[in-house]
């Protein structure tokens, strides 16, 4: 008959190897999806600038006004397309190695 003498200390090596792996997986997740609703706010936020230029509101270059509004968001400005008085932008942040990216558009409401 053997002695299960040690069981516990490898079963213990075991469970915190799988709650390191876990954690290392989960926090770079998670960090990306607390980053995806900044994002989409950083679009928002530039998509209305680009807006308020087209309009006539501010002064300034539409696309030009909205990749300032961006960098102030820590993010960048990867597409600017006008249509009339709309403006519709795409902005990108890179986090732990994953691109998050997200679209909006902007311009005055349709009556």
């Amino acid at each position: 008959m053997r002695s299960d003498t040690g069981a516990g200390s490898v079963l213990a090596i075991g469970l915190v190897g799988a709650v390191t792996a876990l954690a290392m997986v989960a926090i770079p997740l998670y960090a990306v999806l607390s980053t995806r609703s900044a994002v989409a706010a950083a679009a928002d936020a530039a998509a209305l600038a680009a807006a308020d230029v087209r309009v006539g509101v501010t002064g300034g270059l539409p696309c030009a006004v909205a990749a300032d509004v961006a960098a102030a968001n820590a993010t960048v400005l990867t597409a600017c397309e006008l249509d009339g008085l709309v403006a519709t932008v795409r902005v990108q942040r890179v986090v732990a190695g994953l691109s998050v990216s997200a679209t909006a558009t902007a311009g005055p409401p349709d009556d």
